[in-house]
């Protein structure tokens, strides 16, 4: 349901991210890696947005 959706309203979605593409879980990886490691250990009370710039 949800992949219909998202293809009936495709363009409209894409126009409000500014990197104008879906994110996939390869984007959701490099996240990850920093949040699981010592780069992220003063990192505390923070939502990091992996949106393609779209709460920018």
């Amino acid at each position: 349901m949800s992949r219909v959706l998202i293809e009936r309203n495709k363009y409209a979605l894409l126009s409000r991210i500014p990197l104008s593409r879906f994110g996939s879980d390869h984007n959701l990886k490099g996240a990850a890696v920093f949040l699981a490691s010592d780069a992220s250990d003063f990192v505390t009370g923070h939502a990091l947005a992996v949106d393609g710039g779209q709460s920018a």
